[in-house]
């Protein structure tokens, strides 16, 4: 008699028409999945470089800084200068409308304008747009700083320590966000003196301390270096203060107000300015404005560096390989989940990741897939669900402007793995409840044939395409129909059958 096993590395499963379907739609699935992801990828990596200039004046280039600044803003600002560099712009433009983001990427940024052969104009466009928190520290870094009408800037309170109670610059302590605390009893404080103005209250770590007196002197030597308001910069740091855009013009912090970078590009001809002690006139009145756009790799760094593009991709990656090891040889759950896990371990290593979140997205992952070999009712399953969308709120730290896994994607994804699970567990209860298509269990009320005659009640059968020994209460002769009706071991009880055609009969599963 043959018998067929799987072999897992959770040891030996028979390998029945369910866990068959099983494996079909496992690799159907994390097939499904890729797809969809690399759809996405392919779609988002489409588009045009750049475009050219086509006449003699010196051309402008332009880039627009959107969302959270990390590391594809970092790639898009070093492609955006090269592109500038090596076709004699005189001048890129940023335009920016940013919450804010990581402060190593901005720091990276900050370097590149500083040494860059190019001059930079930071604008803050369009009309309702913000430059906060990092955006703040580009805009003081850059050759010249411009803003659109009804823009705001400022809230630069470095991420470390937000949260914390920061001194003002009159003593009284304010919220990071730059909310005045009140004082026990109502009581409006006085002007104390806090001695050092660049030390905070008690309430500060050593560590918070460094951190906010770091941001003061860094965002101070940028206005220094570019003649802005350094005494606003502070504030900007240490009471998260922000500031309109008329207000900002006011108190030279910025230089300009442009309604467009045409307008801005008119305010700007004929201003000189210190590229590192060399002075450089700026001719931009009807200058061409070239449009860089980023290329395959800053659209590929974006792509994957979003906190849902990494979240689902991490998704991905664990059900695959837990499918490949739970269907060994299915390939495609395996290489799939393979590809998405790198690509989400590499964004997850940039991105500020709470390593809680990660715990309990793999936890939840393990659970879902144990559901379909532990009968436990949908407990395993349901808290799997839940796990996964804790995971995703606690993925990637909030409090990163720009940053974040969006909550309603975290219900999608929860709902969508619900309605999943649900369809799989309505399958094997289905598939549970049909007769077995393999092993010895799908023998009783077999149909088979004789293959001697039957001597002292024993003798040997056909059934199946196996030979059989087999014993009868009835006198059996060769090429008799016969109908099992027990097995003992590796012996079948049969009987004659009533029906003498000898042809087995179709099973329904």
């Amino acid at each position: 008699m043959q018998r067929h096993f799987g072999i897992s590395p959770f040891g030996y499963q028979r390998k029945t028409r369910t866990g068959r379907h099983l494996s079909v739609l496992t690799a159907l699935g994390a097939l499904a999945a890729f797809a969809a992801t690399a759809t996405i990828l392919i779609s988002l990596l489409a588009g045009p470089v750049s475009a050219e200039a086509d006449n003699d004046t010196p051309p402008v280039y332009m880039i627009g800084i959107e969302g959270g600044i990390g590391p594809a803003t970092t790639e898009f600002v070093e492609y955006g200068l090269k592109q500038a560099t090596e076709n004699d712009a005189q001048l890129l433009i940023l335009t920016m409308n940013t919450p804010g983001g990581l402060m190593s990427s901005t720091r990276d940024i900050i370097q590149l304008i500083l040494n860059s052969p190019t001059p930079v104009a930071a604008l803050v466009y369009p009309q309702g747009a913000q430059a906060a928190s990092a955006g703040t520290y580009i805009l003081y870094a850059s050759h010249i700083a411009a803003m659109a009408p009804a823009c705001t800037t400022g809230a630069a309170t470095p991420i470390q320590v937000m949260g914390a109670q920061l001194p003002s610059r009159t003593g009284r302590p304010v919220h990071s966000m730059g909310i005045p605390i009140q004082p026990e009893g109502g009581e409006e404080p006085g002007n104390e003196e806090l001695g050092d103005e660049d030390t905070p209250p008690d309430e500060l770590s050593a560590q918070e301390r460094k951190v906010i007196n770091e941001a003061v002197s860094f965002i101070r030597e940028l206005a220094d270096k570019r003649g802005r308001n350094a005494d606003w910069a502070e504030e900007a740091v240490r009471e998260a203060a922000s500031i309109q855009t008329s207000a900002a013009r006011e108190m030279n912090v910025i230089d300009f107000i442009a309604n467009s970078p045409e307008e801005l590009l008119e305010k700007t001809d004929g201003l000189e300015i210190d590229m590192n002690g060399d002075p450089v006139v700026l001719r931009t009145a009807g200058s061409e404005i070239v449009h860089v756009e980023p290329n395959w790799r800053t659209r590929l760094l974006t792509v994957i560096t979003n906190p849902n593009i990494a979240y689902i991709l991490l998704i991905i990656g664990l059900y695959g390989l837990l499918l490949e090891g739970y269907s060994p040889g299915a390939i495609v759950p395996g290489v799939a989940g393979a590809i998405s896990l790198l690509l989400a371990l590499y964004a997850l290593q940039i991105l500020p990741v709470n390593l809680v979140g990660v715990v309990l997205i793999l936890f939840g992952v393990i659970l879902m897939v144990s559901e379909t070999f532990v009968p436990s009712f949908g407990i395993l399953g349901f808290g799997g669900v839940i796990s996964i969308v804790l995971g995703g709120i606690f993925l990637v730290d909030p409090n990163v402007p720009g940053f974040g896994v969006d909550p309603a994607f975290i219900g999608a994804i929860g709902a969508t793995l619900g309605i999943v699970f649900l369809a799989l567990t309505a399958f094997l209860i289905r598939a549970r409840q049909r007769p077995a298509a393999a092993g010895k269990e799908e023998l009783p009320d077999t149909k088979g044939r004789a293959l001697i005659d039957f001597t002292n009640g024993h003798g040997t059968v056909f059934v199946r395409g196996e030979r059989w020994r087999a014993t009868s209460d009835h006198p059996i002769r060769k090429d008799e129909p016969v109908r099992v009706t027990g097995i003992d071991g590796l012996t079948l009880t049969v009987r004659p059958d009533a029906n003498k055609n000898g042809k087995p009969e179709k099973r329904s599963d």
